[in-house]
């Protein structure tokens, strides 16, 4: 059963996945990781190799807006902030990895503008859960 995050709209066109499409949804991912393995913040806190990072992404986005569970049929409960707990995630990561997640959406043009700010929306108030360190705390070491 899909559940719908309370922060999603279901609208008469369906949910946010059905909206975009699983097509696009893997090409913005495709486009979020090129702009994240460049980033001078993020790609430090990344394996060099996206691969297996990038088909989690897809298969978490593909359940939160939406589509079928394919993050907790694949990997469990996403537990997303204990998950991200063992990197170094200032607020300057947090705005730098929504930075990458906007420009990797206006790039991609098969999603709407209204899509878009919808996803970037929700993705918002994701990625200030995932900061837990001041930045002044201590610095990550590289993966």
């Amino acid at each position: 059963m899909t559940v719908i995050p309370p922060n999603l709209q279901l609208t008469a066109g369906g949910t946010l996945y059905d909206r975009i499409g699983p097509e696009a949804l893997a090409d913005l991912v495709a486009r979020f990781y090129s702009l994240v393995a460049q980033d001078p913040d993020l790609a430090p806190i990344f394996p060099a190799d996206l691969t297996e990072t990038a088909e989690k992404q897809l298969a978490f986005l593909t359940g939160f807006l939406g589509g079928p569970p394919l993050y907790h049929e694949r990997y469990g409960h996403p537990r997303l902030r204990a998950r991200h707990m063992p990197h170094v995630i200032t607020p300057t990561r947090g705005r730098a990895w929504l930075a990458c997640m906007n420009a990797a959406l206006r790039a991609t043009p098969s999603i709407s503008q209204a899509n878009a700010q919808e996803f970037y929306a929700a993705l918002t108030r994701v990625a200030a859960q995932m900061v837990n360190t001041p930045e002044s705390g201590p610095a990550q070491p590289s993966a």
